[in-house]
């Protein structure tokens, strides 16, 4: 896990009004009345907060009609703590960092050569380091946890590029998405073909 998300998930988590929710959470899930009432804050408090816990993938969210409930997401609480601890004991007398500075620079490059300023796709990259590269950025504007239809996926990318077709086969060849009975499904990051690997 890229250093920044570590450092998001540590600020998503520096606040006490946060981990008590997360806490609370533990239990089952919850709506948001509950949650302000059993700590003792308004409802817009627990809005705000869910917000910055649902950035970082840490709560799941479901509406009921009017109302909205709370649930944690195991599995990114858990991936988090663990990537916390591997970069800590793993990275080594700052490497990660200068390495994750050269990527930065190589993605600007990529998007500023691949994009225009209109946010389209200009062409699908033939050097596969720079084909993962787009394909992550598109990907990131999917909603996470979401079931998309064919349709809806082959709209999505018919906003960035023409050849829908092309790039749907790319999620799923390089893990981005995973596909059951024309149901599209992020897949956890984790799972993505990293460009940062290749050479």
């Amino acid at each position: 896990m890229q250093l920044d998300k570590v450092v998001n998930y540590h600020k998503a988590l520096a606040d006490p009004t946060r981990i008590k929710i997360l806490i609370l959470l533990a239990d089952g899930e919850l709506n948001g009345q509950i949650l302000a009432e059993t700590l003792g804050v308004t409802p817009a408090t627990i809005t705000h907060h869910a917000a910055k816990l649902r950035e970082t993938s840490l709560i799941n969210e479901r509406r009921d009609k009017n109302t909205i409930y709370f649930s944690l997401n195991h599995y990114f609480i858990k991936n988090n703590a663990n990537a916390t601890e591997n970069l800590i004991y793993r990275a080594g007398k700052g490497g990660i960092v200068i390495m994750e500075d050269t990527q930065r620079r190589i993605k600007e490059s990529v998007i500023k050569n691949f994009f225009t300023n209109e946010g389209t796709l200009r062409s699908i990259p033939a050097q596969l380091k720079k084909k993962l590269i787009v394909l992550e950025l598109l990907v990131s504007k999917l909603e996470n946890g979401r079931k998309y239809s064919e349709s809806e996926i082959n709209e999505f990318i018919k906003n960035f590029h023409g050849d829908f077709a092309t790039i749907r086969r790319e999620f799923i060849m390089h893990q981005f998405m995973f596909r059951d009975n024309q149901i599209y499904e992020l897949n956890p990051p984790e799972m993505w073909a990293r460009w940062e690997t290749l050479s």
